[in-house]
Parts: C-alpha cells; sequence; structure tokens
C-alpha cells in the first residue's frame, strides 16, 4: 500500500507503507498519540491525519530535519492506493473464483475487479490485468480444454521498488488491498 502526495505545487510523492521499520512505526505512534493498531485502521480509511503521521515519518527519510508541524498538507492531497503488486494478487485471487466456482462467470469476476481500478496507483495497470485475466485461456487458438480448475493462472511479475520513492516510481510491496477494495467473496 502506498501513500501518494499530490501536493498543488510540487511534485507527487510516494510512500510505501509496507517499507516502514518498527523504529518508525514506534515514531509514528509518539508522534500521533495512538496505537500502531489505530494507525492501521487509519490507513485503510485513509484518515488524513494518520496519513499526514505515516507519511511524515516517511519522509524524513528523505527530509531528516522536518518538523511535524511543517508537514501539513490539504485536506484530499494524501491518499493511500494499491501497489501494482497489490492489484495483481487481488485481481489473481478474484479470477482463481472462477476457475473454482461453474457458477461465476470471468465477466462477473472482471467486472467486479473493475472497483479496484480506482484504488489503484497505476489505473492503467490496473485495466491491463483485468482484461488479461478476464481472457478465457479455453478461447485461446489451438489451446486444448482444461480440466476444471486446472493449470495455472497469469501471473504479474512484481515491480522491483521495495524502498519509499518521492518521484513516479512504483512499489513492489506484496499488502493486501484495504478493506474497501477486497476481492468478491
Amino acid at each position: 500500500m502506498l501513500i501518494v502526495y499530490s501536493p498543488a505545487d510540487g511534485e507527487v510523492e510516494r510512500y510505501d507503507i509496507k517499507t516502514l521499520r518498527t523504529s518508525e512505526a514506534s515514531i509514528a505512534q509518539k508522534t500521533l498519540g495512538i496505537s500502531w493498531a489505530e494507525i492501521q485502521k487509519g490507513i485503510d480509511t485513509d484518515d488524513p491525519e494518520i496519513l499526514r503521521g505515516v507519511a511524515y515519518v516517511l519522509k524524513k527519510r528523505a527530509e531528516p530535519t522536518i518538523r511535524y508541524g511543517d508537514f501539513d498538507p490539504i485536506i484530499g492531497e494524501l491518499v493511500t492506493k494499491l501497489d501494482k503488486r497489490e492489484v495483481a494478487d487481488y485481481v489473481k485471487n478474484a479470477f482463481e473464483i472462477a476457475e473454482t466456482d461453474g457458477d461465476v462467470s470471468r465477466e462477473a469476476v472482471a467486472a467486479v475487479c473493475q472497483r479496484i481500478v480506482p484504488a489503484a496507483d497505476d489505473p492503467e495497470h490496473a485495466e491491463r490485468i483485468i482484461a488479461e485475466m478476464a481472457e478465457d485461456p479455453k478461447d485461446e487458438p489451438g489451446a486444448e480444454p482444461a480440466e476444471e480448475g486446472s493449470g495455472p493462472l497469469p501471473q504479474e511479475s512484481p515491480s522491483n521498488s521495495t524502498e519509499t520513492s518521492t518521484s513516479s516510481e512504483q512499489s513492489g510491496s506484496a499488502s493486501s488491498p484495504s478493506s474497501s477494495a477486497s476481492p468478491p467473496q
């Protein structure tokens, strides 16, 4: 999961929450005056003060002298987004339902997966992987019919970036999507 900071007067910065160290989580807890469990809940709901606190701690890596009071984004400038790996995992898991449940069509799963597009840091990547997964492998020329539920699903290769980024890089975090972007049940 990424915290994306889009200031009106500057470059977009991305902070990979999964790279947060224990010592940094402790600083975030002290800064915000709440437990890590409360911070996690705040991240899942895009609580602006929680996002500010976590982004501040991650921002200190590049700007060690920044003070908390100096980092005061406008509401809406900080949001959480799913990185490419999280999107790929979500879509793959959703399509596994179509592979194992004959009553669920690939088209229905693709329609449900469209909910994740606005939550993705790279919406075009999300659209592309949904379209690729929606293609029925049985429809490919020369493909032999596979047994129900057999065979590997196409997988997105993880991104190389695992560090906090402050540019337009993508994250390779393997975290799970927020509760608002959970796979269909």
